[in-house]
């Protein structure tokens, strides 16, 4: 028979510890995602500070993030499954470029010396932050939500080639890809906000679909964590499902932006000036 000595029992409350901390990103990051958007600036830095601040452990953060909020997308998915009628056309041409630039991204992180990626990093939370910051201004040069003309054929294959651009960031990082690809969707004729958060939540799904995947195959995710907040994700994304309406989503949206902002700023000084911050 064993006896647990002290130091198994301080190992297993530590890990329970970690498991607590990232299930409640995970919960927060589910709920954000289905209000406003930008869980992964959550769980993304709470499983590089359970992981530690190594290029591997960037990596590793970054694909057991992306695989944690899947179901998500899958969730979001079928619960628009009734307004992508109509959407049929847009489907294909959108989903083709969205499979290849998701894998070349996904490939990137998993294939290139770690160490740029965790270089990069800081960059793409900034991105990410900038913008949830400039959504507004976004949704009002697009026109997201008001009726277009169709577009032209010169105007769609442009969109065709941003929607590989937004996979490509997708399937290297993600945060905000769903911002991105409402402004785009909103160039094409669709009119109904809730057919194109349909269409995007599709599109987004293909994008971590092919990311999760990969991550997958190469090893990349830490399964310890990822399952607990895949449920953790999920249910956060119920509950906040549930609650939106009575939520301030301009109040949610700026939690977002102050945390990514302030993360950005916690990364590069961490990447950039050694010994400054741990």
């Amino acid at each position: 028979m064993k006896v647990a000595v002290a130091g198994d029992l301080n190992d297993d409350a530590s890990m329970m510890t970690q498991l607590l901390f990232l299930c409640a990103a995970a919960f927060f990051a589910g709920a954000i995602n289905s209000v406003a958007g930008g869980g992964t600036l959550l769980t993304f830095p709470a499983l590089t500070w359970i992981l530690g601040s190594s290029a591997t452990a960037a990596v590793a953060a970054n694909a057991t993030s992306t695989v944690a909020l899947f179901p998500g997308s899958i969730a979001a998915t079928w619960g628009y499954r009734r307004e992508l009628s109509g959407t049929g056309k847009w489907i294909l041409p959108l989903m083709i470029p969205s499979i290849i630039g998701s894998c070349i991204g996904t490939w990137l992180v998993v294939t290139q010396p770690e160490k740029i990626f965790q270089e990069m990093v800081p960059w793409l939370i900034l991105a990410a932050s900038a913008l949830f910051l400039l959504q507004p201004a976004i949704t009002k040069w697009t026109g997201i939500g008001q009726p277009h003309a169709q577009p032209s054929k010169g105007t769609l294959a442009g969109i065709i080639g941003f929607q590989f651009l937004i996979a490509l960031y997708g399937g290297y990082f993600g945060a905000g890809i769903g911002i991105l690809m409402l402004s785009s969707l909103a160039l094409m004729g669709l009119g109904d906000i809730h057919r194109m958060n349909a269409l995007k939540s599709v599109l987004a799904s293909t994008i971590n679909g092919m990311s999760v995947t990969m991550f997958i195959v190469n090893g990349k995710v830490d399964w310890r964590y990822a399952l607990p907040m895949i449920a953790a994700g999920i249910a956060g994304g119920f509950v906040g499902a549930s609650v939106s309406r009575k939520l301030d989503k301009n109040l949610v949206r700026w939690v977002v932006i102050a945390i990514g902002f302030g993360l950005a700023t916690y990364y590069f000084t961490r990447v950039y000036l050694p010994g400054r911050i741990t």
